[in-house]
């Protein structure tokens, strides 16, 4: 189990990110949480907090990356998040506008912060993607969401090639899918709760090693398709 580590987390603020906040913390982990506003439940945990941080603002990132010069980091975990909607008649100028928002978000973002903290990363150390099935191409049967399905997708193959580049440096990404979570991002209407998938996400995160690195997996331990 992941204990006694220095943990970075982006989003940590709520949600899946609030909970992995909490559970690493009572695993006697030091967790740092990079959001862009904090959150009364995240002020109450003795996570380090760094506010005014938007992943897509490389500004914002060489300002977190200033405050912790002198950290190094066992677990990054690239949690920010952004679920938007656009169907084949949203094909239009605003419907773009949303498409380009959650590929900043979701998919540069992530590998911006990776970028960023790289080589603050120990020996043995791990990247972890929370992503989605939704980035899939062959479990898309029910089509729509193009901006976060092309997204999601990008941000998996941005991780696979992150597993090979880093392979060298002794460094596992992982590639996860939380599950359909009952978060704000949701509408509340997922199959189980922020802590169940928390907890299953830590567990993966400990199993994961160079050997499985770069593996597509659900929360919950399965294989996903590409």
């Amino acid at each position: 189990m992941i204990k006694d580590k220095n943990i970075l987390i982006t989003g940590g603020n709520r949600g899946i990110g609030l909970s992995l906040t909490k559970q690493l913390i009572e695993l006697e982990n030091n967790v740092t949480v990079l959001c862009r506003q904090s959150s009364e439940e995240l002020s109450q945990t003795q996570a380090t907090v760094i506010t005014d941080i938007d992943v897509v603002d490389e500004s914002s990132l060489d300002k977190a990356k200033h405050l912790l010069t002198n950290q190094t980091f066992d677990i990054l975990i690239n949690n920010a998040g952004v679920l938007l909607s656009e169907n084949i008649n949203d094909l239009n100028t605003e419907g773009f506008e949303r498409i380009i928002k959650q590929f900043q978000v979701n998919s540069l973002g992530p590998l911006r912060v990776t970028g960023a903290f790289v080589n603050q990363l120990t020996a043995n150390s791990k990247v972890i993607m929370i992503t989605s099935r939704m980035g899939s191409v062959e479990d898309n049967t029910s089509g729509g969401r193009y901006g976060y399905r092309m997204s999601k997708a990008a941000l998996n193959i941005a991780a696979k090639s992150l597993s090979i580049d880093l392979k060298d440096r002794n460094i596992a990404v992982g590639v996860f899918h939380p599950g359909w979570v009952q978060t704000d991002m949701t509408g509340y209407t997922g199959h189980i709760d922020p802590d169940t998938c928390a907890s299953r996400l830590i567990q993966r995160m400990s199993d994961l090693n160079l050997d499985s690195s770069g593996s597509f997996l659900h929360s919950d331990g399965s294989d996903l398709p590409w």
